[in-house]
């Protein structure tokens, strides 16, 4: 089985947050930056990716984004913190 990535995104820093998983990083956050994906993201703008992590097993990465939606926004606001203080858009660095 092939790992995947967890990762966060936002509409700005301090804004609305996305949690999600997938198996290939940069089309998935693509489709959101380009609306491709309706619902929650298009609905609100979010395309900025603050926080990424990848993991040997998919399953694995699954596992912490259920695990990530359930915690309190502060707790969010830490972890993107920890890696990305100024909320800058990792994006056009995976490209």
């Amino acid at each position: 089985m092939n790992g995947g990535w967890t990762y966060i995104l936002t509409n700005r820093p301090n804004g609305v947050l996305y949690t999600g998983v997938t198996a290939d990083l940069v089309p998935r956050v693509y489709q959101h930056r380009s609306g491709e994906v309706s619902g929650f993201t298009s609905r609100y703008g979010i395309g900025r990716l603050v926080w990424f992590e990848w993991h040997q097993e998919i399953v694995s990465a699954i596992a912490r984004e259920k695990s990530i939606k359930n915690w309190a926004r502060a707790d969010k606001v830490r972890l993107i913190r920890a890696s990305n203080w100024e909320w800058v858009d990792l994006y056009p660095g995976l490209l």
